[in-house]
């Protein structure tokens, strides 16, 4: 009896295998899970930005290297020594609790490297101390390295308020209205309003949150602005924070929202011109030239010279004769022809007063014989 191949018989010599296959799949799938999730964790690693120092301490008025490899090609960094901060924390008071003084800025090569000297200078807050290097403009990125001023203060660093977590729950948005003093060059003035939400497992209180102004290119200037209130574990809150521009400032501006390091929004803001300014300048163009030119025209007509018998001559001239008697009776417009005929009479007489009626040339001039009379 010859056995036969067909499908039945290739399922059951197959079935053995599958099962197999089944049974250790489960097991795998840890391990090929987390060797995934290894990948573009060691991706990340390799990527973040370091920082390296050439000594770890030094005292005021000497000078060290910086080298820094992993950031952004081409990108312009800036390097302060900053007091009051860690590697761990950051830099707790912001830039103004480094000597920013004896700052430098460096650009990147194109793989993401640089060395840059920096000098030693004396922070204006107590160590520990770090150099603190973050970029300029761009995507926001910073790296800090431990290092020691020599002979410099030291003190603890404040404590800690907690382990909250803010994040925003809602889109930002702007509120407020320019008034008419923004129309003439005044600072426009706006209260940036976003909800935050605590994820942490601490309250935060008082939270110390950053605004950045950018115009254009240019990377955005910060200002710390802090909300006075309490935020509750999972719990959130509406905060209002003020924003202003400088004065005549006009045109597309970006505001940003910074808590820490991490930038939690961005809203856009366009500021119209102040037309106020423009139609000063055009209306002061006008009335000036107009008013040097009358004081000009006023200033030539008194020291320009006069002639010694200009008024005589003027007072001498010959005007109407005024008549001393009654006014003469005005002839109504509408008058009979009589009325007309003896007015004419009375002009010819008083207009040639040498002709009489005994000597009118009608009188004594003969008169012509007519056909047919001797």
């Amino acid at each position: 009896m010859t056995r036969r191949t067909g499908p039945e018989t290739l399922r059951r010599a197959a079935s053995p295998a599958r099962l197999l296959t089944l049974a250790v799949l489960p097991a795998l799938l840890p391990a090929l899970f987390l060797s995934v999730l290894a990948v573009p964790g060691a991706r990340a690693a390799e990527s973040a930005p370091t920082v390296s120092l050439s000594t770890k301490e030094a005292g005021k008025g000497g000078e060290i290297t910086v080298s820094g490899k992993g950031w952004r090609g081409e990108a312009l960094l800036m390097l302060l020594l900053c007091g009051q901060a860690t590697p761990e924390r950051g830099v707790i008071g912001g830039t103004n609790s480094c000597a920013n003084g004896a700052g430098r800025a460096v650009t990147t090569d194109e793989k993401g490297a640089f060395s840059k000297k920096l000098p030693v200078a004396e922070p204006p807050d107590p160590c520990p101390c770090v150099v603190h290097v973050a970029t300029v403009t761009g995507e926001q990125a910073s790296a800090d390295a431990a290092f020691t001023v020599a002979g410099h203060p030291t003190a603890e660093l404040p404590r800690r308020t907690g382990s909250g977590k803010l994040a925003v729950l809602a889109a930002t948005r702007l509120e407020g209205d320019s008034s008419l003093l923004t129309w003439f060059g005044a600072p426009p003035a706006r209260r940036l309003v976003f909800t935050v939400g605590n994820l942490g497992p601490a309250p935060v209180e008082d939270p110390v949150f950053e605004i950045g102004t950018a115009h254009g290119v240019y990377a955005p200037q910060w200002e710390e602005r802090q909300w006075r209130g309490t935020v509750a574990p999972g719990a959130r809150a509406r905060i209002a924070l003020p924003v202003e521009l400088s004065a005549g400032a006009h045109g597309d501006y970006q505001i940003s929202l910074r808590y820490g390091k991490k930038v939690l929004a961005e809203q856009p803001w366009g500021v119209g011109r102040p037309w106020g300014v423009t139609l000063f300048w055009v209306l002061l163009c006008l009335v000036v030239p107009a008013a040097v030119f009358r004081i000009g025209m006023a200033v030539v007509d008194r020291i320009r010279p006069r002639t010694v018998g200009a008024h005589r001559t003027a007072g001498a001239r010959p005007g109407p004769a005024v008549s001393k008697g009654p006014p003469r009776r005005t002839t109504p417009v509408a008058r009979t022809a009589r009325s007309a005929a003896a007015a004419d009479a009375d002009a010819t007489t008083a207009v040639l007063p040498w002709f009489t009626p005994d000597s009118a040339p009608s009188e004594n001039r003969p008169r012509p014989t007519t056909k047919g009379q001797a």
